[in-house]
């Protein structure tokens, strides 16, 4: 019994810390949002969305346990464990990024006033849109964790996938949970809105594995 109720907190504990670190990107790509006067990105918001990989670069070496980084993995996870790894994974996820997310909007003003302007925009696209974008989330992070552990560790998905998911205007649930805890709100929109998102990325993570599961039926030879 003990080393059960020590295994759950292991994977809560992994999760937790894959939402520290995914707190610690959204908090540099924070700091770093802006735009010019006639709303057009500023350069220190593309020094954001380069700097932002940091935290999926971490969680891969540390081997944290990250929702968006394994459920593309789910078709071929076929243990009971497995499926525990990653739902205790992401309620390790929530609670890292509400704890690092209430901590910056309570110790960094101007932070909390960023994540309101950038979380009121993500909650007017409407929630086909965010689903939309959060599919096109789901295939990069797959791509670029998949690229790390099937390439010699190659850093290149992740330092290159990243940025292109955020500079293209993708949505990522986790980062997402971050920024609306910065924000402060908690709302049945802004709930539902996240749960969109998971989806959203859950199937674009999933996308790929599952087009490569297809394959022909073989037949015996005479």
């Amino acid at each position: 019994m003990k080393n059960k109720v020590l295994g759950v907190l292991q994977k809560l504990a992994n999760g937790f810390l894959a939402g520290m670190l995914i707190s610690i990107g959204g908090a540099v790509f924070l700091a770093c949002y802006a735009k010019n006067a006639d709303g057009s990105l500023a350069f220190s918001y593309y020094v954001g969305a380069f700097l932002f990989p940091v935290a999926l670069l971490c969680i891969c070496m540390k081997g944290y346990s990250l929702y968006t980084g394994k459920i593309g993995y789910v078709l071929s996870a076929y243990k009971k464990e497995d499926i525990s790894v990653l739902l205790l994974g992401l309620a390790g996820n929530v609670l890292g990024t509400a704890a690092f997310g209430y901590l910056c909007g309570w110790v960094f003003p101007n932070m909390k006033e960023t994540a309101t302007v950038l979380c009121t925009a993500k909650l007017g696209q409407g929630y086909l849109f965010g689903l939309l974008r959060a599919v096109l989330c789901g295939i990069l992070v797959y791509l670029a964790v998949d690229i790390y552990k099937n390439n010699n560790k190659s850093v290149l998905g992740v330092l290159i996938g990243i940025p292109v998911f955020i500079l293209s205007g993708y949505e990522h649930s986790i980062a997402d949970m971050f920024y609306f805890a910065v924000y402060g709100i908690a709302s049945w929109q802004s709930f539902g809105y996240i749960w969109m998102i998971l989806i959203g990325n859950s199937l674009g993570a999933l996308l790929i594995p599952a087009l490569l599961s297809i394959k022909p039926k073989t037949t015996p030879t005479d």
